[in-house]
């Protein structure tokens, strides 16, 4: 279907390791993702998508081959390269697949953006997704963003909303850990592993109004672990 059409991104662009730099890899991987939205998620031609930390559409290409165009995709990225090239070769074609740079800063892949402040807010209206879908975005964020970006995920999703992400989480580890020696590779320079204990990180779900319907262990990129998350019934207050 419509992936055939797009052409492929840059190697030189494509994240996630080496192995994505063959095509074949690449366009199965996206591929895989959206199956896993599709079956275990709901997702459909009718579904509105948040792809935070988009990259350069992986996961748009995936949905465009599984299902063609569905009524909304919204990609961000802080790095504009990457949305430049999905608005180029993705957006163009398909225009209910719309790509915007978010300027927050993050030591990785961003350090000239300005920090997250608590009053942060994607540039979407409240309740506009059925699914938000991160994939290693938290796996390089600390702890303060990943709690401002999860309250505003809160106000996003629809009532019925679902959250995917994938993060670095074990058990009878400190709350939070930097490129932690020893730990599945070598990581170098800044945020290259942010690694939780996953009781602390289901915390911060359970404080930002989301509970855990499903916790895959190490079944991502570099040993990550996946998080299917739908939300809780907050007090009326809140």
């Amino acid at each position: 279907m419509g992936s055939r059409r797009i052409r492929l991104p840059p190697k030189a662009l494509r994240l996630c390791g080496p192995m994505f730099s063959d095509d074949a890899y690449f366009l199965a991987s996206a591929c895989r993702e959206a199956d896993r939205l599709v079956h275990s998620f709901g997702l459909r031609a009718s579904s509105r998508l948040l792809d935070v930390g988009c990259g350069v559409g992986r996961l748009a290409i995936g949905i465009i081959d599984r299902l063609g165009p569905i009524q909304a995709y919204r990609g961000t990225d802080v790095d504009p390269r990457y949305v430049r090239w999905c608005q180029k070769h993705i957006q163009h074609a398909h225009p209910t697949f719309q790509f915007v740079t978010i300027d927050v800063g993050n030591p990785r892949y961003n350090p000239g953006g300005p920090a997250v402040a608590g009053d942060f807010r994607h540039p979407f209206d409240d309740g506009s997704f059925e699914i938000v879908y991160l994939y290693s975005v938290f796996s390089h964020m600390e702890t303060e963003q990943v709690r401002i970006y999860l309250r505003d995920f809160r106000r996003l999703l629809a009532s019925n909303g679902r959250l995917f992400f994938t993060s670095f989480a074990e058990e009878g580890v400190p709350d939070l850990s930097i490129n932690p020696k020893g730990y599945r590779r070598e990581w170098s320079g800044p945020l290259h592993c942010v690694r939780y204990r996953r009781g602390f990180l289901e915390s911060l779900l359970e404080s930002s109004g989301f509970k855990v319907d499903r916790f895959d262990y190490e079944t991502e990129t570099d040993g990550q672990s996946a998080f299917a998350c739908s939300l809780k019934d907050l007090p009326a207050d809140q």
